[in-house]
């Protein structure tokens, strides 16, 4: 079974559609797609564990540190990039976003939202760093570098230009309730976002 944002976002992709899928773990959603789509494409991947699970899945991956950007990509070369869990370990996520959009019209980001009510009472009460399921590492030891929240990346976006085509919420391992969709920011642990750019 997948995660619920993998899920989402497999319901989200075309049929035949030609993707790039970054920090794409053991290529889970990569899989999925090519057999229930007709999805063709690649995975990118640090991880050496993530790169044999891929080969063994028969998924194309390229080992790649995403901090070097996509510059082995030409522009427009495949119809949509996805990255699910890893913009916020990125040490320049809104550039990696200009370098998704300029190698696809559009683009699918999943983050954790730090401003969760279940974070936010955390930190509050306790007065300490918020360990959960979507944040996992105590705060010397996470991977993660930049923690953002809804809000924080649909004003990125705003500031770039770029369209929010679609937007969902992921709580635990399923899709956000009413509440969560009326209030993201509170209401939603995991932010899901499509994204286009806007065509000249």
């Amino acid at each position: 079974m997948m995660r619920a944002d993998l899920e989402l976002i497999h319901r989200w992709i075309p049929q035949g559609a030609h993707i790039l899928d970054l920090a794409c773990g053991d290529g889970t959603l990569l899989e999925a797609l090519a057999r229930d789509k007709g999805v063709s494409g690649y995975g990118l991947e640090i991880d050496p564990a993530g790169i044999t699970a891929c080969i063994e899945k028969g998924v194309n991956v390229i080992e790649q540190n995403l901090d070097e950007g996509l510059v082995n990509f030409e522009d427009d070369t495949y119809d949509l990039v996805v990255m699910t869990q890893a913009l916020q370990a990125l040490r320049r996520p809104d550039r990696m976003l200009d370098e998704m959009l300029r190698v696809a019209d559009e683009c699918i980001i999943t983050f954790p939202n730090f401003a969760y009510w279940r974070h936010r009472v955390h930190l509050g009460i306790r007065g300490y760093m918020p360990v959960s399921k979507t944040l996992p590492h105590a705060w010397y030891d996470t991977p993660n570098i930049h923690l953002s929240t809804f809000n924080d990346f649909e004003h990125l976006c705003r500031e770039k230009g770029l369209t929010i085509t679609d937007r969902a919420v992921g709580i635990r391992d399923h899709e956000g309730h009413w509440a969560s969709r009326l209030w993201p920011n509170l209401f939603g642990e995991i932010a899901i976002f499509r994204i286009s750019r806007q065509r000249k």
